[in-house]
């Protein structure tokens, strides 16, 4: 008889990078209960999974290879209960899903779980996070086709990564109702580790180590920002690998992200769709007799503000200003912090920013 294996397949932005961070600093701890996370000589599983998925990660694809075997070799060799976790896993295809039971072995009782939040918080994350990986569509735009998109068969992200029943209709091909596990995480933001922990046959108190790392909101001035910058780094063909050592890391996620304002929320005019949504995923994570940790009323987006809605899409200049001076700051300090900053610099982006300050008008 094989381990007994969790495997965490997402969704994104509810609270996995806290949770996979956790799981990484307590791992020795929780080995002493029986509990196995094994990422080997690395931090996390995100090399794994694109492995497994197959997605195109810019600059990943050749680093991911025989990245899912590695990983299958170490869970085949732990005994007890193993926790895998990654939030690409929510967007295998049936075929890489039918794998993945194949590579673990017929004798394992294979687990899944699904962490997930109210749709409104998931709907503007989303698009935050497509800002953030190059992207540059309007948040009108996003949620338009977002809204006029077919949920079961889109190819857009969202509906890949979030749509709990096709995310789970996926995964229950192969793992039976009894053995998935929906975790509805409050509008409170109650300790997501408490009921992850449960549900894994841990107790909290055997990972003492917290950790602060996020995978932090932007607000709308960050966010028009961003949006704003991707445009014109597209325009002067600044490549994928370099805007992520350039903007992500130094720009969103050392700098924007710890100066977050004007938070983002969905249109007043969406709550009745978004509803409607949510209400449909609750009703069929009942009906498919899956195990639901927490309540599913918690998937309804919060009701629109009293104070009024703010265009994300138009936050005002001064906000869009004071991100775009934070931005700079953060790009000086870090590269103040190399030996020689003029010649770690990548020289793509150093001709990619003479020829757009040479462009018409700037």
């Amino acid at each position: 008889m094989g381990a007994r294996v969790f495997l965490h397949v997402g969704a994104p932005k509810t609270g996995t990078t806290y949770l996979q961070d956790r799981l990484f600093l307590n791992r020795t701890n929780l080995g002493r209960h029986g509990i196995k996370y094994p990422t080997g000589m690395r931090e996390d599983m995100f090399l794994a999974a694109v492995d497994l998925t197959g997605i195109k990660w810019p600059g990943f694809v050749d680093m991911a290879k025989g990245e899912w075997d590695a990983l299958v070799r170490r869970t085949r060799l732990a005994s007890g209960t193993v926790v895998l976790s990654h939030e690409l896993f929510a967007v295998a295809k049936p075929s890489r899903i039918r794998k993945a039971a194949e590579d673990l072995g017929p004798g394992t009782e294979l687990h899944v779980v699904l962490t997930a939040r109210d749709i409104g918080r998931q709907l503007t994350a989303d698009w935050q996070e497509g800002l953030k990986m190059y992207g540059s569509k309007t948040f009108e735009r996003f949620l338009k086709e977002t809204v006029e998109g077919d949920p079961r068969t889109s190819k857009q992200w969202f509906w890949r990564a979030q749509h709990i029943p096709r995310v789970l209709s996926n995964w229950g091909a192969i793992v039976p109702p009894e053995r998935i596990h929906l975790l509805v995480l409050p509008h409170s933001d109650a300790d997501v580790w408490d009921m992850f922990s449960r549900t894994i046959g841990a107790e909290p108190s055997w990972a003492p180590k917290d950790t602060d790392r996020r995978n932090a909101s932007l607000g709308a001035g960050e966010a028009t920002m961003l949006r704003q910058l991707n445009k014109r780094l597209k325009r002067v063909g600044l490549d994928r690998e370099t805007h992520r050592s350039l903007v992500l890391n130094p720009i969103v996620y050392d700098t924007l992200s710890q100066h977050a304002g004007l938070p983002i929320s969905l249109p007043p005019e969406s709550y009745e769709w978004a509803n409607g949504v949510a209400k449909e995923w609750g009703d069929w994570s009942v009906a498919a007799g899956i195990d639901v940790v927490g309540d599913v009323a918690d998937l309804l987006p919060e009701p629109p503000a009293d104070d009024g809605w703010l265009n994300p899409d138009r936050p005002g200049p001064r906000a869009v200003r004071d991100a775009a001076l934070d931005a700079l700051v953060g790009v000086i300090l870090e590269a103040a912090q190399r030996p020689d900053p003029e010649a770690r610099l990548s020289r793509r982006a150093v001709r990619a920013a003479r020829r757009l300050a040479r462009r018409p008008g700037r």
